[in-house]
């Protein structure tokens, strides 16, 4: 794609033939969201808080978007790079756990022309600003950029995947027709689609590694940063998410040479692929000479293609995931042409035994978004945290993509604990759901709670959530009738592991559970176990008391444990011996004030005397009836005179 060179272009364009209609009720509209941008090239949402979002600016500016207002300090600006042609600032991308890490990722070129991809860092002391510290990835410990020997075709579309590594689209090196072959050639990074493991320390020499499943990390002459070969100039593409439902796939545009333009699907998890370029174009084979063999065969053809008479440079897009333009748009992929301004959908089948799609009912929004003259270039989409598209126009702004008619909106969001995050029970999962089009209250009648264990066992109904808490900030954003959208729900019971919490909310206005979201967490062991008599290191007698409390808070009603054993383990060495069952339940006023009444009886004690002269190490391990186990222990070292 090229930014300033297509505009000056202006070539017309045929109309586009609609392959099938949307019921009239299902019909789009645009609004401007911010406006007062340079050259906006890319719209990311902040994965840590849905009032956040970044847009990026060709020229090197990245600019904050909160509450839905632009920000006019900068979140950050990249210098010196090169904004000749389609250079520039290219791709932003925060990792999963950019709330906690601060690191962010740009894509850029550099004034030599190379492909530079940077860790920066979000500031310690402003959520909104960057610190203005900056890595630059070394690829293959050599050089902290990508050579690129033209000014266009640089791609430069970055994004996290499902599987947490970092993905980096790549141009085939620029100019026409990739003389060089490069998008073949497995000993170079152009043309291809690289995937990376960026989860290091600060102090890693090379600011990644290569995942261990990359397809060719063991095959001689092939790069291991590469995903996938054949690309011409992926420009924007996404992954359809699957925290909103998605399948995880790839889904990208590929900007052609002088025939087709072509989307490309990818099923989650299946790189390894060869997308044709310079052999092929879209669907078709270009018969470019010298006549070079592909690096390897079969071919990928695109899922969907389309000639220069409708288009002439494609915009990938997103699958739609939101819920306000209502179940009629979910699932379809939106794209667009940079050239002629179009905007289209596309229905996606997924066959259930491969994952493969097949693409059908292609239809043109552009005129009910407000037409070419209105929404302008389109050089990006993007989506926020519920979904929901938003269009970069390179004319300065970005647009929502709104519901013709107003439908049900709801939108839910779930705002600890963090996605990913490790927990001890009982732990809360709290957030807020509304029905943004309802009349008067909230709109959402009651929300449901169910637990997925990773281990495939059979899912879990955890409750209902408490739903109508204060949220200030959410009637701020969306109107005081939203003030009361806060839900909450304490989660205990559940044996350690692996899980992915579903809270489904049942929109009044649809008469269903239509708007869910996901969080998955590791939870770990809860029992506690404390040693209050003897203390540590003491002197006691051959007759003494061991006594001291234990609980595990994951149970859902008692102490959660059922039984204690103690073992002393000889200092000096030696086998260990079996000292007792301690009584249990014993009142602990103490414990239950500081953690619950119904802890309270939590308190165990035991007179020892069996022990022989000697110093031992006395371990008190306690059952648990959640786990079946003995999942907590506490050690004292005492000499026994």
């Amino acid at each position: 794609m090229s930014f300033l060179a297509v505009i000056k272009r202006g070539a017309a364009v045929g109309a586009l033939v609609v392959l099938a209609a949307l019921p009239a009720s299902a019909q789009l509209r645009s609004s401007v969201y911010v406006s007062g941008l340079t050259s906006p090239v890319a719209f990311v949402q902040d994965p840590s808080n849905p009032s956040l979002q970044y847009v990026v600016e060709l020229g090197g500016t990245i600019r904050v978007i909160q509450n839905g207002s632009l920000r006019s300090t900068p979140f950050a600006t990249i210098s010196p790079i090169d904004t000749s042609n389609e250079r520039g600032l290219l791709g932003l991308a925060f990792p999963p756990n950019y709330g906690s890490s601060r690191r962010f990722y740009v894509c850029f070129t550099n004034t030599t022309g190379g492909i530079v991809v940077s860790r920066m860092l979000r500031s310690a002391g402003n959520p909104l600003v960057s610190d203005g510290s900056r890595f630059d990835l070394v690829w293959q410990g050599v050089q902290a950029f990508i050579p690129h020997p033209q000014t266009n075709h640089n791609g430069g579309n970055i994004a996290f995947g499902p599987d947490g590594y970092l993905y980096v689209g790549v141009g085939d090196g620029g100019g026409s027709n990739d003389f060089d072959h490069n998008a073949q050639n497995p000993a170079t990074l152009l043309g291809k689609m690289l995937r990376v493991d960026v989860s290091v320390a600060d102090g890693d020499a090379e600011g990644y590694n290569v995942p261990v499943d990359n397809p060719f990390l063991d095959k001689p002459g092939y790069l291991p940063e590469i995903w996938s070969i054949g690309w011409r100039n992926p420009w924007r593409w996404s992954f359809d998410d699957p925290s909103l439902g998605g399948t995880g796939a790839l889904v990208a545009g590929d900007v052609g040479q002088g025939a087709r333009e072509e989307i490309d699907y990818e099923p989650a998890g299946l790189g390894g692929r060869n997308y044709g370029w310079r052999n092929r174009e879209g669907t078709l084979d270009t018969g470019l000479l010298p006549n070079l063999p592909p690096a390897f065969t079969p071919l990928t053809d695109p899922v969907f293609d389309y000639d220069r008479s409708l288009g002439r440079s494609v915009t990938g897009g997103f699958v739609y995931r939101g819920a306000a333009l209502g179940p009629t748009y979910r699932g379809r992929y939106f794209f667009a042409d940079f050239i002629t301004g179009r905007v289209w959908s596309l229905a996606l089948s997924i066959a259930p035994d491969t994952g493969e799609a097949t693409a059908s009912g292609l239809v043109d929004h552009t005129a009910e978004l407000g037409g070419t003259a209105v929404i302008g270039s389109i050089a990006s989409f993007g989506v926020d945290a519920s979904g929901e598209l938003y269009l970069a126009s390179f004319n300065g702004s970005i647009r929502r993509i709104l519901p013709g008619t107003r439908q049900a909106s709801p939108l839910m969001n779930i705002d600890v604990p963090g996605n990913g995050a490790a927990v001890r029970q009982p732990f809360a999962i709290a957030g807020w759901a509304l029905d943004a089009t309802a009349q008067t209250g909230t709109g959402i009648t009651t929300l449901h709670v169910w637990a997925f264990p990773a281990s495939g066992a059979a899912p879990r109904f955890v409750g209902v959530a408490g739903y109508g808490g204060a949220r200030p900030d959410v009637g701020a954003a969306f109107g005081t009738q939203f003030t009361p959208s806060g839900f909450s729900i304490e989660v205990s019971g559940f044996a350690p592991g692996a899980y992915q919490f579903m809270v489904f909310g049942w929109v009044a206005a649809l008469n269903g559970f239509n708007v869910v979201r996901t969080v998955n967490v590791t939870i770990g062991s809860s029992a506690l176990v404390v040693i209050d008599l003897p203390r540590h290191l003491s002197t006691v007698a051959r007759t003494f008391q061991l006594a001291g409390w234990t609980f595990d808070s994951s149970a859902p009603d008692g102490t959660g444990i059922d039984t204690i054993h103690v073992w002393a383990f000889p200092a000096a060495g030696g086998a260990p011996s079996f000292v007792g069952v301690p009584s249990y339940g014993v009142s602990r006023p103490d414990v239950g004030a500081f953690f619950g009444s119904r802890f309270t009886p939590s308190g165990y004690n035991l007179s020892v005397s069996t022990l022989m002269t000697g110093t031992y190490d006395l371990v008190v391990f306690s059952h648990s009836v959640v786990t079946n186990s003995f999942d907590a222990a506490q050690v004292v070292r005492v000499t026994v005179q």
